[in-house]
């Protein structure tokens, strides 16, 4: 089941004036579609904000709703109401997508939480040689010469050193357990969060963004490995 949260009712529906959630999307009273929900993502489904969730509760969750605002049903309903099940679904559709994908909820978790996080906020191309992690300058130098050598070969038609071939793959395949210990890591600071004080959600935070900047380097090395070696 999913968890529900207890929520501050400001609101009133405008059908029957009873006050509910700002984030509901059916007026619990008399069932009325509401206008597009005004909270966060994790209040659509009446979540509290967590890392953990209820994966399977939140598909169901999602069915339900969506078949309650399928436009067939407000076939003879009022224009705002039709208007509303569109621009409802379209959030919910949203809302889904993030949420169900391990990455994106954390990324917007904490961005709810204010935190600064992705390639806007560093300012600094991904080739950038200053953000390249501490541990990795050898190796990170290393994979860019083969890379470049690689791409010189395709431009001149040289024929494919096997060597170099093989090289990359390898370093492709260390990369792409780098990106998994990073997951391994992720998912230890989410129980953190999820349990932790409001100190300890703090210095969570901190090691979630540092986490996601590392990810997103490396997955954007195994990108250009993939798109040089062509698979």
């Amino acid at each position: 089941m999913l968890k529900v949260i207890d929520s501050a009712v400001p609101l009133a529906c405008w059908s029957c004036s009873v006050a509910h959630n700002p984030s509901t999307l059916f007026c619990p009273h008399c069932s009325k579609i509401q206008p597009p929900a005004a909270g966060d993502y994790f209040s659509v489904f009446s979540l509290e904000p967590r890392l953990n969730i209820d994966s399977a509760g939140l598909e169901h969750e999602f069915h339900r709703l969506s078949r309650k605002l399928h436009p067939d049903r407000f076939a003879r309903a009022t224009e705002s109401e039709r208007e509303w099940s569109l621009a409802d679904t379209a959030l919910l559709n949203d809302a889904y997508r993030t949420l169900k994908d391990p990455l994106r909820r954390t990324e917007y978790l904490l961005k709810l939480m204010g935190a600064e996080i992705g390639e806007e906020h560093s300012g600094k191309e991904r080739r950038d040689p200053s953000r390249v992690p501490a541990d990795l300058l050898e190796e990170v130098f290393e994979l860019n010469m083969q890379l470049e050598e690689m791409r010189m070969e395709k431009m001149t038609g040289a024929e494919q050193d096997s060597t170099l071939h093989d090289g990359l793959a390898h370093a492709k395949k260390r990369f792409d357990g780098l990106v998994a210990d990073v997951d391994r890591d992720l998912r230890e600071q989410w129980a953190a969060w999820d349990e932790g004080n409001a100190s300890a959600k703090q210095a969570s935070q901190k090691q979630m963004v540092a986490l996601l900047d590392r990810r997103r380097y490396l997955s954007n090395l195994v990108r250009e490995v993939n798109e040089t070696l062509g698979v």
